[in-house]
């Protein structure tokens, strides 16, 4: 049950820091190079939760769970 409680919490930073990732697109609509869009994603924290997210769903796939007895 924890388990999917982690793949849950995983999935949603991961949704929320995707969504922050394609909003902030929209500067290379205003004229901004690429360069500076990852240079300025990459200080952003709320775009790290697509990171964190994704880390956090890859170990509650590849950890083993408790066997009950």
């Amino acid at each position: 049950m924890i388990r999917i409680f982690f793949f849950l919490v995983g999935f949603a930073l991961m949704v929320l820091g995707l969504a922050f990732d394609i909003l902030y697109l929209n500067l290379l609509t205003l004229g901004y190079k690429f360069s500076f869009y990852v240079h300025f994603i990459t200080r952003r924290i709320e775009c790290y939760y697509t990171i964190i997210g994704f880390i956090i769903i890859l170990l509650t796939i590849i950890t083993k769970g408790e066997k009950k007895t």
